[in-house]
């Protein structure tokens, strides 16, 4: 039979009460987001079957992208498709194509063999076609296909009503590709725009023949234009077997947020609390807020609530926390004294005014010491020992900045003595500014603090409360060469203070402090060879002097917020060896260094850093703070600083001091850090020495962590961290990852040193169903466990192909 092709418009061919018949079918099929495209009919072939290609067979960028526990990815067949706004143009001209054709004069259009109706752009494909005229309903029996943008189906017949716009597609399998989500039904049909209705089917985001998981259920509704689904009498199944049931239900099926139920979330732990179990709803209140209720039960404590409230403005963002527990048992076991009412509160917000200004706000507060290692489920290794409370306003521009805020601390530990327990800063307001004036530069460092605390029961200097004043402003001559450069400045450290409950005479005096520095350094260059690369080595000899003439009695002055500055390499040229405003050090010594640069010619990576320099003091040092910062040696130790980059994932770091006085070590930091290309791998070793100024005050750890796969799918996951002066390990990580192209699973068992000396241990989990989203807590754990991971993460859930 010869092949009939309508090449012209239908407009051409039929009556015009069939042709506009057929036009509003196209235009309706496209408004309601069908956007019709032809393939070649596979009747054995699933949607999802149709468009899946092996990793092999994907383009080189999109399998460059793709997992390595990935074995493919979607592509859509064809070109060029339209979007649906464009789809919906009713003006663009309907054509058929197919073996053979019929037409009854105002009855009906019969095509059979090879159909394709298309408008616009849009196809629809089957095996034959009916239009009744009289009804209005274009029936087409398969296999058939319709394509968009975004969506394919396949079935074994359908229908569409012109008048009502209702169609409907029976025997069908679907795929959303932008979702990456397939599945298939006994019918699936269009009641809306936009709007998908599966009646009897499922749905997964696992590649095809491939059901990890799936959501089972009667009635399941896909609203692309809103980005979520709903369902009536859903089921969980894993590998078909149901685990879990919801009588309703909704989920997102894009990154778009709505109201509903997340993931349940569930552990446990030996803090008194054992097994909990949480279940968080999110509500999605407008487009710039929204809020997340979490209810959850602690098996030994009770009902634990927590509540987070988001708020983003055009100035900025802000976050609200809270938790609550009316009656927790355990803790009311513990204390018989206290009631069991136990909470928490932090907010955060941001905000950039514009033209340089920006203001900020961090509150936090706990009703007892012990309510984050209790009940707060971040599982960071190390706790706080103080809450900061701050707000302030600053502004800035190319050559001054101005800050002033308001601070205080709430103190989480019975370990701190209260002489020991930080100021509150009511407020602060500092201020500098760096000016040029002709070949000079005009500079100015100052500050003006008000210092409170709680006092009752405290004697002497630690009473003392008040205000403090400091300015420090300099003159300096920077010349600068590619050779080399050189800085002389001269400046004045003054300071004042008016202080209250002063015990040792008048609160009210200052101090004058000359200072006299000179930087300078040199650059060299040459090109060297080194493993058969090319390289530019750079040596950087660096010479900086100091004289601060401090008078040495400054021990009636209270102590703020001073204390002696760490040793190392780039604290060599500091004028102060103090920090904060409540020292300032006597000084005439300089510091002698020399730095060695290594960078990659071909990308210019630098791959070495390597720096050596001392101290060399020419008047002893009387200033001190509690005991330290005084001496009358002429040298200080050795301190060094080694970076090396051999690889772009690969980072050595080491840095210490040596005494070549006394053929010791007083301090070494040393720590290896490695991820593969694509995060998979991510390793790192680490070892912290100090000898400490005082006897006890030493201090070593080592700490080894890994995610090391075992396979595309498995990793391991680990973390061990050891005190030498203790003897004893103070955090461990332990656990299993599961990784998979539609879901991954994590089970991490950590334990962490309580201030009573004690382990701490917990179990937690985490799942993800790619497209659906997931449950459980461990990923807070492993992000400051692991450099690198928050990267790792991106990748694992970013899009596939």
């Amino acid at each position: 039979m010869p092949l009939i092709s309508l090449s012209r418009p239908l407009s051409d061919c039929l009556p015009p009460v069939a042709v506009s018949g057929l036009v509003y079918a196209g235009s309706l099929l496209a408004a309601a987001g069908l956007v019709l495209i032809s393939g070649q009919v596979m009747a054995q072939q699933t949607a999802a079957e149709m468009d899946w290609r092996p990793k092999a067979e994907l383009p080189a960028d999109d399998r460059d992208r793709l997992p390595a526990y990935c074995a493919g990815g979607y592509l859509q067949a064809g070109q060029g498709y339209m979007n649906p706004q464009t789809a919906a143009d009713v003006a663009a001209p309907v054509t058929a194509s197919a073996l053979s054709a019929r037409y009854e004069i105002d009855t009906e259009l019969q095509l059979q063999g090879d159909v394709r109706l298309s408008q616009g752009g849009t196809e629809l494909t089957s095996e034959s076609a009916r239009y009744d005229q009289r009804r209005g309903v274009i029936e087409l029996k398969g296999p058939m296909t319709s394509r968009s943008q975004g969506l394919l189906l396949t079935g074994e017949e359908a229908s569409y009503n012109v008048n009502s716009g209702y169609f409907e597609l029976t025997g069908a399998s679907f795929l959303l590709h932008d979702a990456e989500i397939r599945g298939a039904a006994s019918r699936v049909s269009r009641p809306e725009a936009a709007v998908v209705r599966i009646e009897g089917g499922f749905l997964t985001t696992c590649a095809p023949g491939q059901n990890d998981w799936s959501l089972v259920a009667s009635d399941i509704r896909l609203d692309q234009e809103k980005g979520f689904g709903t369902a009536r009498h859903l089921r969980l199944q894993v590998r078909g077997v149901p685990v879990f049931y919801w009588p309703w239900a909704t989920f997102p099926i894009d990154d778009r947020r709505k109201t509903g139920f997340l993931y349940p979330a569930f552990g446990t732990s030996n803090a008194g609390g054992g097994v909990y179990l949480s279940a968080p709803y999110y509500l999605n209140l407008a487009s710039h807020y929204d809020a997340t209720l979490t209810p959850q039960y602690i098996h030994g404590r009770g009902l634990f609530t927590e509540a987070e409230g988001r708020y983003l403005s055009r100035f900025g963002e802000s976050v609200l926390q809270l938790g609550y527990i009316g009656e927790d048992e355990e803790f009311r076991d513990q204390y018989p004294a206290e009631s069991g009412e136990r909470w928490a509160l932090d907010f955060y917000s941001r905000a950039d005014f514009g033209s340089g200004w920006q203001g900020y706000a961090d509150y936090s507060v706990v009703s007892d010491n012990d309510y984050l290692g209790d009940l707060n489920q971040t599982l960071d290794i190390g706790r706080a020992t103080h809450l900061e409370r701050r707000g302030g306003i600053a502004y800035q521009d190319h050559w001054q900045n101005l800050e002033a805020y308001v601070a205080g601390y709430q103190t989480l530990t019975d370990t701190v003595a209260e002489d020991d327990k930080p100021y509150d800063q009511l407020p602060a307001i500092l201020y500098d500014a760096r000016i040029p004036a002709g070949p000079f530069q005009m500079a100015l460092d100052s500050q003006y603090i008000w210092f409170d605390r709680d006092n009752e029961g405290l004697t002497g200097l630690d009473r003392a409360v008040g205000q403090r004043v400091r300015a420090v402003p300099e003159v300096a001559l920077p010349l600068r060469s590619a050779w080399g450069y050189m800085r002389p400045s001269v400046g004045v450290d003054q300071t004042w203070y008016d202080l209250d409950d002063y015990t040792l005479g008048d609160g009210d005096f200052d101090r004058t402090v000359p200072v006299a520095q000179w930087d300078s350094g040199l650059y060299f260059d040459r090109q060297t060879r080194l493993f058969g690369n090319a390289y530019n080595q750079s040596l950087e000899p660096r010479l900086y002097h100091v004289w601060a003439d401090a008078d040495s009695d400054q021990e009636h002055i209270p102590n703020f917020d001073s204390g002696l500055r760490s040793f190392r390499f780039d604290n060599l040229f500091q004028p102060n060896r103090f920090v904060g405003g409540d020292r300032v050090a006597d000084a005439n010594q300089t510091a002698v260094a020399l730095t060695s640069r290594f960078h990659d010619v071909g990308s210019g990576a630098e791959r070495a850093r390597l720096s050596l320099g001392q101290l060399y003091y020419h008047d002893d040092r009387e200033v001190a703070l509690e005991g330290l910062g005084s001496g009358a040696r002429s040298e200080s130790p050795l301190a060094g600083e080694v970076v090396l980059r051999p690889l772009d994932a690969l980072d050595l770091r080491v840095a210490g001091l040596w005494d070549p006085r006394e053929n010791r070590t007083d301090e070494g930091r040393s720590q290896l850090v490695y991820h593969s290309p694509g995060y998979r791998y991510l390793a790192s070793l680490g070892h912290t020495y100090s000898r400490g100024a005082r006897a006890g005050d030493s201090f070593e750890q080592m700490d080894i962590g890994a995610i090391f796969p075992v396979s595309d799918r498995i990793s391991l996951i680990g973390r061990w961290v050891y005190d030498s002066q203790l003897d004893r390990t103070v955090g461990t990580l332990a656990g299993i990852e599961y990784n998979d192209c539609c879901w991954s699973f994590q089970l991490v068992g950590q334990s962490y040193l309580t201030d009573d000396e004690e382990l701490d241990n917990r179990i937690v989990f985490q799942i993800q169903l790619k497209g659906l989203g997931g449950a459980g807590g461990t990923g807070s754990t492993l992000s400051s466990a692991f450099y690198g991971y928050d990267e790792r993460e991106h990748r694992r859930f970013g899009s596939r192909p």
